[in-house]
């Protein structure tokens, strides 16, 4: 019992090593990761069989070898949570990278969209002074719109500020 014991506290050692290269290791993570269940399930299979062989140690030395034994467990399944923390923030990432990727390759064209909007309004025999007072207006709408926002968020400042 003790050499397995020995073993196994070994390999939980050599886990706790490889989690640490885990957080700064980029490209072989998922090499690492599937290294580092196996290893795991591998101490479960061990801790199994120590629980069997500490049942049958003497009397005397059942309750010292069954705490170790729990120890070990213990240690283990909180190996086994931060590798789960571990995936579950590297999945968070990798979606969060598809998703900025996917929002920089869309193109937001809005000159794409005024050159439509110029166009059917030519097509609807609209004159070239209109269209000019059009644009105009639309330039100044974003300056109304953008002045309008640093308002808001101003007044949302001084009343958070005054009710706190």
């Amino acid at each position: 019992m003790e050499a397995l014991y020995q073993q196994t506290h070994k390999q939980v050692h050599e886990i706790q090593s490889h989690m640490g290269r885990l957080e700064t290791a980029d490209k072989q993570s998922l090499h690492l990761e599937n290294e580092i269940q196996a290893s795991i399930d591998q101490i479960f299979s061990h801790l199994e069989r120590l629980e069997i062989l500490s049942s049958k140690e003497p009397p005397n030395k059942r309750q010292n070898a069954k705490l170790r034994v729990d120890q070990l467990k213990y240690d283990v399944q909180h190996l086994q949570t931060a590798l789960q923390n571990f995936q579950h923030r590297r999945y968070a990432r990798e979606q969060q990278e598809r998703q900025r990727e996917e929002l920089l390759s869309r193109t937001f064209t809005t000159n794409g969209t005024q050159k439509k909007i110029l166009d059917i309004a030519n097509m609807l025999g609209l004159s070239n002074t209109v269209m000019r007072l059009i644009e105009k207006r639309a330039f100044q709408d974003k300056y109304f719109m953008i002045g309008g926002m640093l308002l808001t968020c101003v007044v949302m400042f001084l009343v958070v500020q005054y009710l706190t």
